[in-house]
């Protein structure tokens, strides 16, 4: 009897070498292509050399790898500048595409340059689901699968459950793609969804572009889902064609008849339904009708990011300020999402009528997104068309941030505070400005900034290393026998990489461990290092225990990498977010579930725990039992309380984390130094 099929199972059993398509269960998938950016590619790249230490031909086995620079690219010292320099010469040694400073947001030019239907794509960042848009399968990682994924070994990750995303209807004026992207988020929040991938179905996709789909896609990340997926049809078609690229295009739908059988649940979204919305400090579930926020006061408004930062976006924003001024109070800052975007709004007078409105126009890159730049006044309320909003992510703890669509944007630039941009089409008598998301039926491209270097790596070319590249990668020790440790930290639900190991002007610190080490945990508590690097001189492991959704949000691997540099070997949560799940195991860190979450509160900061049995427990896939001995032996407050944990482990994560992590579990594999030797 034939399966009706969904087109996340299409495309998985298109790719499948280990494993099949059973939600739930271990699968290993055939990567495609693989993207970085500078944040996390440098020390991506660093663990790809440490993987191919001793091998010979250095020949990747991915049919396209891209390194972007798009992060780190205010040069206020020597070290980013000096990254970029490290990053040019390994793509140079081993064959991969360099995207240069300015260029453009790895997600944006992917999308516009190399994204195809029906491949898989994995990227060491967490809104590789852009592609989705496309109908590619993109997944975020940490930057050492990323590597992994280079030499040509499967990506393994649990095999997802599908929910469809039915969308009905057409969205009115004045409501954009954001909006149903905040819809989904308000329907779905941010936790709970791990282990699912959002497949969208429905005549209302005949309304919404790929850069649309692109923005719905692109958010799914915040929901924390795998990833996000559109079909490949005739819009997908024109889009591509536009790019010069209609040899890229394949028809990809799901089974339509009977309804594919391997979808979880189905919601239906009414996108005439959806009006203009916005995710209210400080979480992007938190999500309210623009409606009932109007009059709120806007100091700064910030258009941009891998989200919202298209031809159809900016010429929309344009169109709005055409012939008007911004408001005396309020700071627009306008970021082009690459220089194919800002060239086509140039050539289509957009960027002349933003620049008359009072802009700033800033690089093409992700700039305030991450904080390094554009941080808000105190206590500033900023818009942005980004895709998170966690407090001091702006790079100002005070900040009010709001997520909203460009339309909601560019209407608070002009008025000074929250509108409700239908009122203000009525009130000004502005009909809401329809824009092609394909200027005149083909975009104006320019690949310079892209260097292509031959596919044949070389052994004699020369990697640049500034001094702000620290020691080699660090592998780290197996899992002891029996696990004691001080509970170095506890903290409560929903922390993100960024309050783990923050960016903005830390992030420059990215490619030297020990310094950017310093950092763990600062927006919470700065003690937490001195506490660490005091734990470890006495011989004694560091363990943090969490709430719910611990892990959210960015992949930057460092949230684990840094904290096993300090000698963190657990983590015991109520729950864990996916790719920090992932990095975790792959820096030999045990991430661990309270069997009973009340068992949270019982546990203080300060408390020695014990975790009598780990390896053989852990090896068996058996509950362990973890003795809680109170803050001080000196003291003799030993509490003897003990709970239990669980580590839904797969055997091949067991392994890892014995091992002390992936590095070290793939260089005790008999042929690890020739992996790279022979392409697929």
């Amino acid at each position: 009897m034939s399966v009706s099929r969904s087109i996340t199972r299409k495309i998985i059993e298109g790719h499948i070498e280990e494993g099949k398509f059973e939600p739930g269960e271990e699968i290993g998938l055939r990567i495609d292509q693989t993207l970085t950016q500078d944040a996390t590619g440098t020390m991506a790249y660093l663990q790809l050399e440490s993987l191919l230490e001793g091998a010979g031909e250095l020949k990747l086995k991915t049919e396209l790898s891209v390194s972007y620079v798009d992060h780190n690219t205010i040069q206020s010292g020597f070290e980013n500048a000096d990254d970029h320099r490290y990053l040019r010469s390994i793509a140079r040694k081993y064959g991969i595409l360099y995207s240069k400073p300015g260029n453009g947001i790895c997600h944006q030019v992917h999308l516009e340059r190399f994204a195809i239907p029906g491949k898989t794509l994995l990227g060491s960042d967490s809104h590789t689901p852009t592609a989705g848009g496309i109908g590619m399968l993109g997944i975020g990682a940490g930057g050492l699968d990323v590597a992994v994924a280079m030499s040509g070994a499967p990506f393994y990750l649990s095999c997802p459950a599908v929910i469809a995303l039915e969308l009905r209807g057409q969205l009115r004026p004045w409501v954009t793609a954001k909006d149903v992207a905040l819809k989904v988020l308000e329907l779905f929040t941010t936790r709970g969804n791990v282990g699912y991938v959002f497949e969208y179905r429905g005549e209302g996709l005949r309304t919404l572009s790929v850069p649309e789909r692109a923005t719905i896609a692109n958010m799914g990340a915040e929901c924390g889902v795998t990833t996000s997926i559109f079909p490949s049809d005739a819009n997908t078609l024109r889009f591509l064609r536009a790019q010069r690229r209609a040899q890229d295009w394949i028809e990809l739908r799901a089974d339509a008849d009977p309804e594919p059988e391997d979808y979880e649940s189905k919601v239906v979204i009414d996108l005439d339904e959806i009006v203009p919305l916005a995710a209210c400090p400080h979480s992007p579930d938190n999500i309210k009708p623009v409606a009932d926020l109007e009059g709120i006061e806007v100091n700064q408004v910030c258009i941009g990011s891998c989200t919202n930062s298209s031809y159809k976006d900016l010429m929309t924003v344009a169109k709005i300020l055409e012939g008007k001024k911004v408001h005396p109070d309020v700071e627009l800052v306008v970021a082009p999402g690459s220089r194919q975007v800002l060239d086509n709004i140039t050539r289509a007078g957009g960027l002349r009528s933003l620049i008359d409105a009072g802009a700033r126009i800033a690089e093409c890159t992700c700039g305030f997104c991450i904080g390094n730049s554009y941080a808000p006044a105190t206590d500033a309320v900023s818009l942005r068309t980004s895709n998170r909003n966690y407090r001091g992510r702006s790079g100002t703890e005070s900040a009010k941030v709001y997520l909203v669509s460009p339309v909601v944007a560019a209407v608070a630039a002009l008025t000074g505070r929250i509108t409700d941009p239908r009122e203000f089409g009525l009130e000004s008598g502005m009909k809401y400005p329809e824009i092609d998301a394909v200027p005149e039926g083909m975009y104006e491209i320019d690949d310079s900034m892209i260097l292509q270097p031959e596919r044949s790596a070389s052994t004699d070319t020369e990697i640049y290393r500034g001094p702000n590249i620290g020691l080699p990668p660090p592998r780290f020790t197996p899992l002891p026998d029996t696990l004691s440790g001080v509970v170095t930290i506890k903290v409560g639900d929903n922390i993100t990489t960024d309050h783990i190991m923050p960016a903005g002007r830390r992030l420059k610190y990215r490619s030297n461990i020990a310094k950017y080490a310093e950092f763990v945990f600062e927006p919470l508590d700065d003690g937490f290092y001195s506490r660490a690097v005091g734990n470890q001189a006495k011989g004694r492991y560091n363990i943090i225990v969490a709430g719910e959704s611990y892990g959210q949000g960015s992949s930057r691997e460092h949230a684990a990498l840094c904290p096993a540099f300090l000698g963190v070997k657990a983590v015991i949560a109520k729950s864990i977010e996916r790719i920090h799940r992932s990095n975790l195991i792959n820096f030999g860190i045990l991430p661990l579930n309270f069997d009973s979450p009340s068992d949270y509160d019982e546990v203080e900061q300060g408390d020695e725990l014990e975790i009598p049995d780990v390896r053989q427990r852990l090896a068996r896939n058996e509950q362990m039992r973890v003795i809680d001995k109170g803050r001080s032996r000196g003291s003799g407050n030993g509490s003897g309380f003990e709970f239990r944990v669980c580590s839904h482990l797969t055997n091949r994560e067991r392994e890892i984390v014995l091992a002390g992590g992936l590095l070290s579990y793939i260089k005790s594999r008999p042929g690890s130094r020739g992996m790279m030797q022979e392409g697929r």
